[in-house]
Formats: C-alpha cells, structure tokens, sequence
C-alpha cells in the first residue's frame, strides 16, 4: 500500500515538474502582450516558478538531485538564450543568475524534505 502510493505521489510531482517546465518556455517565448501580469515584483515571478519546477523536480525524481541541479541550471540558461532572437524579449543575466539560484534552492529543499522523511521512516 505504501509503495503504490509513493507512485501516485512521484507521478503527481512528475507531472507537475514538467507542466512548470512547460509553462516556463511557453511565458519565456510568447510576446510580452500575451503573458499575464501579476503585482508581483519580476524577480519574484522569476524565483516562484523556478524553485517550483526545481521542487516539483526534486520530489518526483527521488535519486540525483545533483544532476537536477545541473540539468535546471542548463535549462535557465537556454531560456535566456531563446529570448535573444525573440523580437520584443530581452536575454538578462540578472533572471538567468534568479532563475539557476531558485531552481537549485528548491531542489535542495526537496532534497532535505526527503532525506527527513527518510530519517523518520527509518527510525518507525
């Protein structure tokens, strides 16, 4: 029982990785007049999504986390270069530093959280 609902929990947390992923190249590439607006400040925009997907990534693909760390870093990068030949976006290293920091910070906190839940299960 406890297995399959490690399953459901990894396959939710896949899912959601890659829906954010998804999401992220979408908002990086379409004109700026398409993308919705929020009162958050830019850098926070850039910060929430980022350690969402560097989460949701951590949580769903339980092993590696290192190599996450890197793959997001190289993600962030490649989002930033895309915007170079997109007419009316702009490529800055201020959202690629925001971007690469947050994904790894929320990989690391996935990190933590299942090295926790580890701990615990193994001291029931």
């Amino acid at each position: 029982m406890e297995r399959e609902r490690d399953l459901v929990v990894n396959t939710f947390f896949r899912a959601t990785g890659w829906l954010l992923a998804v999401a992220i190249v979408t908002l990086s590439v379409v004109p700026p007049t398409y993308r919705p607006t929020t009162a958050a400040p830019h850098n926070f925009e850039h910060l929430a999504i980022f350690a969402a997907v560097g989460l949701a990534f951590g949580l769903g693909y339980r092993f590696r986390h290192l190599l996450h760390a890197f793959s997001l870093i190289a993600f962030a990068a490649a989002i930033e270069i895309a915007q170079i030949w997109d007419p009316g976006r702009h490529a800055r290293i201020g959202d690629f530093v925001v971007d690469a920091t947050s994904a790894c910070v929320g990989t690391l906190i996935a990190w933590l959280v299942l090295k926790v839940l580890n701990d615990r299960r193994l001291a029931t």
